[in-house]
């Protein structure tokens, strides 16, 4: 699929068939994860791959809102980063997440990112705290997010172009609308 194509077409699936996702597919989720830019190259990222059907049912429970959907998904990526090797391990783990979503969008699979850092999966305890747990992640580590993953069992249209926020989009100076609006 063409680049431009999937930018366009790419929308977060919250609704998955009940199809595993094959292994090449896979593979090539984490290999575009690997490929992802890294401040200075440090790659302070980590990936859990998670296709056990207990561990994504526990997954979906993450959070007080927004996880729930993922009991849907056949695949799971949780995405960590280690803060000791790089100051900007929270863009460089978001800059993989998006890197993961436009290859599922490109193998014709759908995603949807899961907030963790920062999100509360009760009063009590952090969605991170959550996830470390379940998946056994080392306390050194910090979970960004998790990308659910599988085929779409639902269709959404492409945002429109007329509908793009392009007035948020200066040209030199802030407030100086630029051509293309």
């Amino acid at each position: 699929m063409e680049f431009f194509t999937i930018i366009r077409k790419r929308r977060s699936i919250r609704r998955y068939q009940k199809k595993p996702v094959e292994p090449e597919k896979i593979a090539l989720l984490i290999e575009t994860a690997l490929r992802a830019p890294s401040s200075r190259g440090l790659n302070p990222w980590e990936f859990i791959v998670v296709d056990d059907r207990s561990l994504i049912n526990r997954l979906s429970e993450a959070k007080e809102h927004g996880s729930s959907f993922l009991i849907e998904a056949p695949l799971a990526v949780v995405v960590c980063a280690d803060p000791a090797l790089c100051d900007v391990w929270v863009e460089d783990a978001s800059i993989a997440s998006t890197f993961i979503s436009l290859a599922a969008e490109a193998l014709e699979l759908g995603s949807c990112w899961i907030q963790i850092r920062e999100r509360n999966h009760s009063p009590e305890k952090t969605a991170e705290e959550f996830v470390r747990e379940v998946l056994q992640i080392p306390s050194h580590l910090k979970v960004e997010a998790i990308i659910a993953i599988g085929y779409p069992a639902e269709e959404k249209t492409a945002h429109q172009k007329e509908d793009l926020q392009y007035e948020k989009v200066f040209a030199n100076l802030y407030g100086e609308p630029g051509p293309w609006r």
